[in-house]
């Protein structure tokens, strides 16, 4: 199964970043995750999305050719941050390249209510008619004090944590496969 991991993070030492990481190297054997970079993702700009540039189109592509998509949001200023709404409003116009494509979120932070907030809007937006992904629900990971979790090597070393990554990341597959 392919999966591409969306993060909305673009600072080296992210946190969410490390999350995606731990997740490409842990479940490497159950799923090939590519984490898509959104640093050189331009800005949305409707005057340029018929003749979008390369980054972009690339961007899309592999988004297309994923079967889900993992979505892993930090939380700036109780919302998803400004580089992943960036990359959605890419990814809702012309071909819209989400539409049915499976969407499981999760996301970390410092505080302890990991990024509730942001996924309650990431919620919204990935249900709204440019994207229309299904979401995989029931199974809300919220990374809270994330930064007394990881090593400096950036593994994750919390067990409660590991454990139950292992448990939602086995519903996420399970729910994957019988969608596609």
């Amino acid at each position: 199964m392919k999966v591409v991991a969306i993060v909305g993070s673009i600072r080296k030492e992210s946190y969410n970043m490390q999350l995606a990481k731990f997740i490409q190297k842990r479940y490497t054997e159950k799923f090939e995750l590519e984490v898509l970079s959104l640093r050189d993702l331009p800005m949305y700009d409707q005057d340029i999305e018929n003749e979008a540039p390369q980054t972009v189109l690339d961007f899309k592509a592999k988004v297309k050719a994923a079967d889900a998509v993992l979505w892993i949001t930090p939380e700036y200023n109780g919302t998803v941050p400004g580089v992943m709404v960036n990359a959605i409003d890419w990814l809702s116009r012309v071909d819209k390249v989400m539409i049915g494509k499976p969407s499981f979120m999760m996301g970390a932070s410092m505080g302890n209510l990991g990024t509730v907030k942001a996924q309650l809007h990431l919620r919204d937006i990935l249900f709204s008619p440019g994207i229309n992904s299904p979401l995989l629900s029931g199974n809300d990971v919220y990374i809270g004090a994330v930064h007394t979790k990881f090593d400096t090597e950036g593994n994750l070393t919390d067990e409660g944590t590991v454990k139950f990554l292992d448990s939602v990341f086995e519903n996420f597959l399970n729910w994957v496969k019988n969608y596609i």
